[in-house]
């Protein structure tokens, strides 16, 4: 497997600014935004202790991966078990607190991986915390895959903000249900893939959370799979896992 064809990946959804902590809520933003957030579990959110996964996808002819994590959103503490870009295993624990202090591998390859796994994994609530990107309400629309139609939401980060990606768009299709149906991802800069598109389904409930398992769609042009295996949590008061369902 090439480096570049990892990183590739690893770029797909990653934030121009990378906040793994709440912030203060923007008055300003679409009410939807917040509905999306309290659907997957926002208001119960600071109950989780322990979050366990295992991130995998594959762009056909380009990239296939498995990632497995656990995290401790409270203290920052990253677990990681899987390969380097030359196909090596690798297991590591670290703070993402101490980055600084930690080896290339682990700064470069391993906590970049993170981010990326993260937002699949908590997309809506990544986009209520981080409140520097723009966020419009632009009402139903057609969802670019199937027939039906879906409340547009988009979120903007603006070109001077740095971070991974600086300037990326996303645009979720959110159901009647206000969760997740489709996204779509348009990059900023050159790097590529330049456009993402992929379905939100499987969704299962994991203590208090609710999480789409499977994403099935294209990265530009190309079929691309990623879905969340091995998904439980625990929650303060109790030392035991938690599957989802």
């Amino acid at each position: 497997m090439k480096s570049a064809s990892r990183l590739t990946m690893i770029r797909i959804l990653a934030f121009g600014v990378v906040v793994l902590a709440t912030s203060a809520w923007a008055q300003n933003r679409p009410p939807i935004l917040e509905q999306v957030a309290k659907t997957y579990g926002l208001d119960s959110y600071d109950q989780i202790e322990v979050i366990r996964y295992t991130w995998n996808g594959e762009i056909t002819g380009l990239f296939k991966a498995a990632h497995a994590w656990e995290w401790e959103p409270k203290t920052g503490k990253v677990s990681y078990e899987g390969t380097d870009k030359d196909g090596k295993p690798v297991k590591v624990t670290y703070m993402r607190s101490e980055l600084s202090s930690q080896p290339d591998n682990v700064k470069k390859q391993v906590e970049p991986a993170f981010v990326n796994d993260n937002y699949w994994l908590l997309f809506p609530l990544h986009a209520y915390w981080d409140t520097s990107a723009t966020v419009t309400d632009e009402g139903k629309q057609k969802v670019p895959s199937g027939n039906g139609a879906a409340e547009k939401v988009v979120v903007k980060y603006a070109p001077e903000l740095g971070g991974f990606t600086p300037g990326d768009t996303w645009e979720l299709y959110v159901g009647k249900d206000d969760r997740v149906e489709y996204l779509v991802f348009h990059h900023g800069g050159d790097k590529k893939p330049s456009v993402v598109k992929a379905t939100w389904a499987a969704y299962k409930k994991v203590g208090p959370l609710q999480i789409s398992t499977d994403h099935r769609g294209s990265a530009d042009g190309k079929p691309l799979h990623i879905f969340i295996s091995n998904l439980a949590v625990k929650v303060t008061g109790s030392d035991k896992w938690i599957d989802a369902k």
